[in-house]
């Protein structure tokens, strides 16, 4: 294939990133329209729910924002009153970060709504193919990380 056979619209990390941007969008409506979150504040606040407590950097390595977004959505969920900042009871110089009430009772509200979501779009596959697509994405996920260790 040349240049001028290149077809933007074929080119797979174009259409994966198209999907992932129209998926991004409309799980939006879920978490943002009704409880006002934006997309680094939601994946900070889903994070953090599955442990007790966080660093900003375990964090940044889960949620495959920059840190500066993830900063910015610590900051506006603590304000919020979702999470908590503490200190580190081992090294007081590392700051923790774990969900308020507040944030759990949230969180637990939009989860039903996200997999709802997620199951409309699963539907468009068999079981026996939804098995597949996961087995496919975790292997493009492993094809990714030999790429970026050698760039």
């Amino acid at each position: 294939m040349t240049a001028d056979d290149f077809n933007l619209s074929e080119f797979l990390p174009y259409k994966l990133s198209v999907l992932a941007s129209r998926t991004t969008k409309v799980l939006a409506k879920v978490y943002g329209e009704k409880y006002g979150l934006s997309t680094p504040e939601w994946r900070v606040l889903a994070h953090v729910a599955r442990r007790e407590k966080m660093s900003v950097r375990e964090i940044h390595d889960s949620v495959d924002l920059e840190k500066p977004s993830v900063s910015r959505a610590v900051a506006k969920l603590e304000q919020a009153g979702l999470l908590r900042k503490s200190t580190c009871d081992s090294d007081h110089r590392l700051v923790e970060i774990e969900l308020t009430q507040a944030g759990r009772e949230v969180f637990q509200r939009i989860v039903p709504e996200a997999l709802a979501l997620e199951a409309v779009i699963l539907s468009a596959f068999s079981p026996a193919e939804r098995d597949q697509l996961h087995d496919m994405m975790a292997r493009l996920h492993d094809e990714l990380d030999k790429v970026v260790t050698k760039v």
